[in-house]
């Protein structure tokens, strides 16, 4: 009656070694140019300081629109934003359980792109809004040309610049400002997931 219970813990064993090495053989799958030590100190650096910087860009965007718009609450905003056709990127390859480089960087310039043609879309969102629009807009083209080099020099990047995507028309001011005010919030948080995953290429 004692042999069941005997061969339990060593089925579980098997099985348990089984696992382990099917998730090393996804993490090397998953990591085709090795460590993340590959990428310059001074690419990451840079890459984290623009982070900060479109950062506090959208921030002071959203700020401003809540405060002369009463345009507060973006999740309040959420079906208006499906209903205009406003895309948000995929991270999937910088989320830190399936993290990979050549992946992450090719998101990371694909969704910095994306959002280039978002906010030129909200061009006339208001006279008062639109330098700092503008400045967003100049701080997202110069993090995606950043990537874009490295990309080049790394001999990784794509055979061809992604083109624009199809982008919502906003046929009102307020859906100029709504959108402006969604598209920043996304934006934050697409920059969350980036800051991690550079953070985590930038450690020895």
């Amino acid at each position: 009656p004692a042999k069941p219970a005997a061969q339990s813990p060593m089925k579980l064993t098997a099985l348990q070694l089984l696992l382990w090495h099917s998730a090393l053989w996804m993490v090397q799958e998953a990591n085709p140019l090795g460590p993340a030590s590959s990428l310059p100190q001074s690419f990451l650096l840079k890459c984290l300081e623009q982070v900060r910087k479109v950062q506090a860009d959208g921030a002071a965007l959203q700020e401003r629109l809540c405060t002369t718009h009463k345009l507060c609450h973006p999740e309040e905003l959420m079906l208006l934003g499906h209903a205009l056709g406003i895309p948000q990127p995929s991270l999937s390859s910088c989320s830190s359980q399936a993290l990979q480089l050549t992946g992450c960087l090719h998101q990371l310039h694909s969704g910095l792109f994306l959002y280039q043609g978002l906010l030129k879309a909200l061009a006339g969102i208001s006279p008062e809004l639109a330098p700092t629009l503008d400045v967003l807009q100049l701080d997202v083209t110069d993090f995606a040309i950043n990537i874009w080099q490295q990309m080049e020099d790394l001999g990784m990047a794509p055979a061809v610049q992604p083109t624009q995507a199809t982008m919502p028309t906003f046929t009102s001011a307020f859906q100029r400002r709504a959108g402006g005010t969604l598209v920043a919030s996304n934006l934050r948080s697409f920059l969350e997931v980036a800051h991690r995953a550079l953070r985590h290429f930038a450690k020895p």
